[in-house]
């Protein structure tokens, strides 16, 4: 483990000299206002306030600042690492000599929005429910592999627990200080938590309208004294892009919804608003290609190998977001993405390879071998979410597909039921994004291809691939774990596992007024606690 801290130390001196543009915005903390309601848009309908049960940024921006986690990201650093993890509901944390049990002592004093008290039962109740020790509280849980190697938790009274390990896990804290970590009351059903939520955090659900509008207020007994300074968060769902875009630049909101503005947008909203601040961040969040491999004729591999060969990874690129966004595989590339293979070693694979006619011409030979050409082409839907992000780039792989004799076709899903789509895995061919929010070989690749996760959208299940998984997860050594990894993503590449297109990089801007918001410059998804913002009016 120290051998790790010591290389992602060397990785963050360098991310930060590398960074373009700054990754906070607003004034130094000793100038806080207290009052006032921040006002942002959200562009679809969450489709619940249960973070443990949903993957989606429309989900984790408005409710994470009613939850705690144990441990935190801090929320005052523009790289989320394992150097910048804090206290939050636990105060210390130590490990064993075997790294197979970690124990927290937790906050007292911490009650819960309803007034009832938190205790060491309700992180136990937490993790129960995430490993499938309490298996009917979720509807579904998507990242329950991430605690897969929890075997038990034990109290040691009140303000105590320890976690105890089948097996070491290099990623436990790392995914622990996730925004998708949060801490659940005991006493609180399921059902509850989607639409009524209780937590322990900054602000207090007071309303949630569906499709409509969401509203926090400030949790007056927050135990982190002084804080929050906002009297109030305001969301509205607004689903048309022009629409919102509009009413951010008239002031309307105050700021936009985290990565929802594409690099063509800038120029436009910093035209009519010249004193807003838009900051240009990687998202940590892939643009991929999802195949059903259990749907025929999709059970062939040499058709999706051919699908694999149609990409043209760099048109999406340039189209999408004029040059900026990263060509990679499933781990976030460097110098942001710890992990991540650099460029040199990306174009080693046959489908990255810049000879896109070479490529396309194998594709339509494999295609050929199925019988298929310009008299019969295979016909398919490719479906995707109803959100700008993603159609756009699904257009994009429509026309793709159409070279090397598809006659394929965009099938829209509402957007709040696509998730849901995804775990059924009701498609035959989906252009999907997606994030972890933890820069971490667990959090990603075995979240996404273990045979055993939920959010293993494609079903792919590979025994060499699970034994992998397994290997890098108990690995301390940071090169040894990486070398694994790597070694992981060569074989998805191979098997057309999950296509990546690219890692995008968007936008979130605010206006002058709005400070104390510090965006992670490696994640979209864990700096929304919202307790340090205020407004300068």
């Amino acid at each position: 483990m120290r051998d790790v801290m010591r290389v992602v130390a060397k990785l963050l001196g360098l991310v930060a000299t590398l960074l373009v543009l700054p990754a906070s915005f607003g004034a130094p903390a000793q100038s806080q206002k207290a009052g006032g309601t921040l006002k942002i848009y959200n562009n679809s309908n969450p489709p619940s306030a249960s973070l443990h049960e949903e993957t989606a940024i429309s989900t984790i921006m408005p409710f994470m600042a009613v939850y705690n986690n144990l441990v935190l990201y801090d929320q005052q650093k523009p790289h989320s690492g394992v150097d910048t993890i804090i206290p939050e509901l636990a105060t210390a944390w130590s490990w064993d000599d075997s790294r197979t049990k970690l124990t927290f002592k937790l906050r007292p004093g911490v009650i819960w929005h309803d007034g009832k008290p938190f205790t060491g039962r309700d992180v136990q109740c937490t993790f129960y429910r995430l490993n499938g020790r309490e298996p009917d509280y979720l509807r579904r849980n998507p990242r329950g592999i991430w605690y897969s190697q929890i075997k038990d938790i034990t109290l040691n009274g009140d303000h105590e627990v320890t976690v105890h390990l089948t097996q070491p896990q290099a990623s436990l804290l790392a995914m622990l200080a996730s925004g998708y970590a949060a801490i659940y009351p005991c006493h609180v059903s399921g059902r509850d938590m989607r639409v009524k939520p209780v937590g322990t955090g900054p602000f207090k659900l007071a309303e949630f309208k569906s499709g409509e509008s969401i509203r926090l207020v400030r949790n007056t007994d927050y135990w982190d004294n002084g804080k929050p300074y906002l009297d109030a968060i305001e969301w509205r769902v607004v689903a048309s892009r022009s629409t919102r875009i509009l009413a951010f630049v008239t002031g309307e909101f105050d700021m936009t919804q985290a990565a929802d503005i594409t690099v063509p947008l800038i120029g436009d909203i910093l035209k009519q608003a010249p004193k807003a601040q838009c900051n240009l961040l990687p998202t940590n969040v892939t643009t991929q290609m999802l195949i059903n491999r259990e749907k025929p004729p999709f059970d062939n591999p040499e058709l999706r190998q051919a699908m694999a060969l149609v990409l043209d990874r760099q048109a999406f690129i340039d189209i999408l977001t004029n040059g900026r966004a990263s060509l990679a595989v499933s781990m976030m590339p460097p110098p942001e993405g710890v992990w991540g293979m650099p460029e040199s070693e990306l174009r080693k694979f046959s489908g990255y390879s810049s000879d896109v006619t070479e490529r396309r011409a194998e594709a339509r030979q494999l295609m050929e071998k199925q019988g298929y050409g310009v008299n019969k082409k295979l016909k398919v839907k490719v479906t995707t979410r109803d959100y700008n992000t993603f159609r756009d780039p699904a257009i994009l792989l429509v026309d793709q597909l159409n070279q090397i004799y598809f006659d394929a076709e965009l099938d829209v899903i509402e957007s709040s039921l696509w998730y849901t789509r995804l775990f059924k895995r009701d498609y035959s061919v989906a252009l999907n994004l997606t994030g972890s929010g933890v820069d971490d070989p667990d959090a990603v690749l075995k979240m996404f291809f273990s045979c055993k996760s939920d959010a293993n959208y494609s079903k792919y299940c590979d025994a060499n691939v699970e034994k992998l998984l397994d290997q890098q997860s108990q690995e301390g050594e940071f090169e040894k774990r990486r070398a694994l990894v790597w070694d992981i993503e060569r074989i998805l590449v191979r098997d057309v596992a999950r296509p990546i297109i690219f890692h995008g990089k968007q936008a979130t801007c605010l206006h002058p007024h709005v400070k104390g918001v510090v965006q992670h410059n490696n994640s979209i998804y864990n700096n929304w606690r919202f307790d340090a913002v205020w407004l300068d009016r």
